[in-house]
């Protein structure tokens, strides 16, 4: 009775009472307490400003630069948003620098990687096989991936020095003067030497992630594969090495993705003129876009760019997401 006079008048609580399909009744409130408690509506604070900055500073940005290269614009005034072509990427084709810039990047992104995960393995099989010494020297082999690539273009560049650089001291000091070169001024080496200092950067990191993958397998196949009277050589290149599929890759595509970002390394090196022999697509994206003002070429330029940056981590998200890691 008071129940039914509470619910008349609006009484009690203040809770009103849904009928359940097997007579009991659900309280309105507390599912409306119960929604509000959810971990979704609790974790909004947290990502909902991220995601709406994320989105307009990061998506938006690549998306207004696709749209602007589709215009003609020289960065003064207005884009003309009414004409859109495709004579900006009609015009790469045909640019001899965008071509030699293109080639150079794939070359840095292919031989930077693999040169450095190669050195990379060879430091982690030595260092798991238990030389003196090991801490240290694993620190400070990894030390040069903790420098910026404005410091590490500084050091270089007097590395490089043909006047005073350490090595064509060294090379005179041994008696090899002859070898000495115009190593970054000189067409034939410039790139070859952009590529060994990044692979002196980085293949720190390459020797981190396989010593890990190294460490992960079990001591058992060791002993099982000398048992079975394998060579060192032979044990590494048929049973330990194919296990390091997973650190290759991850190792692979994080060394690519510096490979495209190299573009404070050239800067520092060569300014935004390293000629076509060391050019590549970041360095002619600044040039265009902000020493001749040429914003839509410019942009193009950076949606290639993207395009290449979007062709290293599609493949592997997508990988890393149907086996269940992502």
């Amino acid at each position: 009775m008071r129940r039914s006079i509470r619910r008349l008048f609006g009484g009690g609580s203040g809770n009103s009472d849904d009928a359940r399909p097997d007579g009991g009744t659900v309280t309105t409130g507390r599912k409306s307490a119960l929604a509000l408690d959810g971990e979704f509506v609790q974790s909004l604070p947290f990502w909902v400003p991220p995601a709406l900055l994320v989105g307009l500073f990061v998506y938006g940005a690549i998306g207004w630069n696709v749209l602007i290269s589709l215009t003609d614009w020289s960065g003064l005034g207005q884009p003309d948003y009414g004409s859109l072509d495709l004579s900006m990427y009609a015009r790469l084709v045909s640019d001899q620098s965008f071509i030699a810039a293109f080639r150079n990047t794939l070359v840095l992104l292919v031989a930077f990687t693999l040169a450095s995960l190669l050195v990379g393995l060879a430091v982690a099989i030595l260092i798991d096989r238990g030389i003196r010494f090991e801490n240290g020297f694993r620190t400070v082999y990894l030390l040069p991936m903790s420098l910026s690539f404005v410091v590490t273009a500084i050091f270089w560049s007097w590395m490089y020095n043909p006047q005073v650089g350490v090595i064509n001291e060294f090379l005179r000091a041994v008696g090899l003067g002859a070898l000495a070169q115009q190593w970054i001024s000189d067409p034939r080496f410039k790139l070859w030497a952009v590529i060994f200092a990044l692979m002196w950067q980085f293949s720190g990191y390459c020797m981190v992630v396989y010593l890990a993958g190294l460490r992960a397998i079990p001591t058992e196949q060791y002993e099982a594969a000398k048992v079975d009277g394998a060579s060192t050589v032979r044990m590494y290149r048929r049973v330990i090495i194919p296990q390091l599929r997973a650190s290759t890759t991850s190792a692979a595509v994080v060394l690519m993705v510096f490979a495209l970002k190299a573009f404070d390394f050239l800067f520092v090196l060569f300014g935004d003129t390293p000629g076509p022999a060391a050019d590549i697509l970041s360095v002619m994206m600044f040039r265009e876009a902000f020493s001749t003002t040429n914003w839509a070429y410019g942009s193009a330029i950076a949606t290639v760019l993207f395009a290449l940056a979007l062709g290293v981590i599609a493949p592997y998200l997508f990988v890393q997401y149907r086996r269940g890691e992502l």
